[in-house]
């Protein structure tokens, strides 16, 4: 059976799409995998004739067929905003991820996403992702006290703001940057970890 990840967060610009892309390719080598682009701008529906490790299959209407797709792990790609499909999906899920920069908006955003998750009673299937994250930065520590109130677990693993991840849907993954590939290696573990 399939063992859905949902990508989500209402906020644009905190790396849904390049975080789904480089977790489904680091987990391509030994399962079959899937991305569904189910954000209308298509990013990831774009690159399906240049991947070849994982299917990458565009938006659909038919969110109870996702769990009828043979596939070892589904990931779901999903758009900028609260969709209608969100509630749905978010029951589908076995692990939704939230990925979020480490800044004072990207906190503020964040709420209505995790209140969603909450309400749907999915709080221990979630999991915060600091994505994007500056070097040296003091503000993280800060945004990580401010979900506190949330109670949904955080990732342990970090992903820096690397030109390697910024790259990485063209040269199919972050192999060729250790630091890189060490992290998405260890944000897979803990996804991993989660979904057993």
């Amino acid at each position: 059976m399939s063992k859905i990840i949902l990508i989500t967060h209402q906020k644009g610009g905190v790396g849904k799409s390049t975080l789904t892309f480089n977790l489904a390719q680091n987990l391509s080598q030994s399962t079959k995998v899937a991305v569904l682009d189910f954000d209308l701008q298509g990013s990831l529906s774009q690159l399906s004739e240049l991947v070849t490790d994982i299917d990458i299959i565009p938006f659909t209407e038919n969110v109870t067929a996702i769990s009828e797709m043979d596939y070892d792990f589904i990931f779901i790609d999903t758009p900028p905003y609260l969709s209608n499909h969100l509630p749905q999906l978010i029951q589908l899920a076995d692990l939704i991820i939230v990925p979020t920069k480490a800044g004072i908006l990207d906190l503020l955003a964040i709420k209505s996403t995790l209140e969603l998750i909450k309400q749907e009673e999915k709080s221990e299937n979630a999991l915060v992702v600091f994505n994007m994250i500056k070097a040296n930065t003091t503000l993280t520590l800060d945004i990580l006290i401010g979900l506190e109130e949330y109670n949904i677990p955080i990732a342990k693993t970090h992903i820096s703001d690397l030109v390697a991840f910024t790259r990485s849907v063209l040269v199919k993954g972050v192999e060729s940057d250790k630091n890189a590939q060490k992290q998405i290696n260890k944000l897979t573990e803990e996804v991993l970890t989660k979904l057993i």
